[in-house]
């Protein structure tokens, strides 16, 4: 029996193993505009006390989002496919909450601790296709949004414990 040879890109990754690891990408893509989408409604419709200190950080999530997204969508194009780009592809794919016309404190943080809980949980499942599949580019990328994020969850939950 004769065993056909698997095609190698540019990168010297199986074309196979590649569109895998894509179409998870594709998937990290979509949940991170919802939350984008998310974190901007937040950045917009915060109130009360915490207003000042809460608008700031969330423009700084949210612009840390959007560079992620492009990081994402980059690295789908380096692996030899197309990244999503509709709103269609993104709620079609989206696992996070929507968060809609969020202004207080408490519900906007856990919006982002969950989301983030979620994020991480695709990350992880990228983060093992892409070692599983020699993809050190794409999982040095999981790697360090892993890292990032688990910090960021922590900073969140910290400030959910704050006692007034």
């Amino acid at each position: 029996m004769e065993t056909k040879a698997k095609e190698i890109n540019i990168l010297g990754l199986p074309v196979e193993d590649a569109e895998v690891i894509a179409a998870e990408l594709n998937i990290l893509l979509s949940n991170f505009q919802i939350y984008y989408q998310n974190l901007r409604g937040l950045h917009w419709n915060i109130r009360g006390k915490r207003f000042f200190q809460l608008h700031v950080k969330f423009e700084e999530l949210y612009n840390d989002a959007q560079a992620k997204i492009d990081l994402v969508a980059e690295r789908v194009l380096t692996l030899g496919s197309t990244p999503l780009h509709t709103f269609e592809d993104y709620t079609a794919n989206n696992q996070l909450e929507v968060g809609k016309n969020i202004s207080k404190d408490t519900h906007a943080i856990n919006l982002i601790i969950d989301s983030l809980a979620h994020l991480l949980k695709i990350e992880r499942v990228i983060l093992d296709e892409s070692a599983n599949r020699n993809d050190e580019g794409t999982n040095a990328m999981m790697s360090d949004f892993i890292k990032e994020q688990e910090k960021t969850m922590w900073m969140m939950k910290a400030w959910m414990e704050e006692e007034i």
